[in-house]
């Protein structure tokens, strides 16, 4: 975990809001579950913020028993997000929004963490809550 109380905002980070499922969505979701007789789904992602790719230059003392001995006065350079930065829940987001995309999902324009993939006879639909995913659909090959 990061010392996130010691960040300074435009030096360690710029933007810390991440888009989040609105909850009037996750009620119309359920709702077409219901009437549609679809398949439900929910997980979470349990290292979801280690994934997330960082834009700034952070660097953090080493971890505490993870010190290099003779190297105590070094410190790590961050490539990816970890727990407790500030900005670490919009990198997880936008990393995960060009994975889903790549998955040929589309993103609904009123709702920043809706997605959906249709065919002629399949619909799937999957929402995000920052780390937390609903997937719902009529076929279990697609979901």
């Amino acid at each position: 975990m990061a010392k996130e109380f010691t960040q300074i905002e435009e030096v360690d980070y710029e933007e810390t809001f991440s888009p989040m499922v609105r909850i009037a969505s996750v009620c119309l979701l359920l709702a077409l579950v219901a009437h549609l007789d679809l398949e439900l789904f929910q997980t979470d992602v349990k290292t979801a913020f280690l994934n997330g790719i960082l834009e700034e230059e952070i660097d953090m003392d080493q971890p505490i028993g993870f010190v290099s001995k003779g190297q105590e006065d070094k410190v790590c350079r961050l490539k990816r997000s970890i727990y407790d930065l500030k900005q670490s829940s919009r990198a997880w987001y936008f990393r995960f929004h060009e994975a889903i995309i790549s998955f040929s999902l589309n993103m609904v324009s009123k709702d920043h963490c809706v997605y959906v993939k249709k065919t002629t006879k399949e619909i799937m639909f999957l929402t995000l809550y920052v780390d937390d995913i609903l997937l719902a659909g009529n076929n279990m090959e697609m979901i």
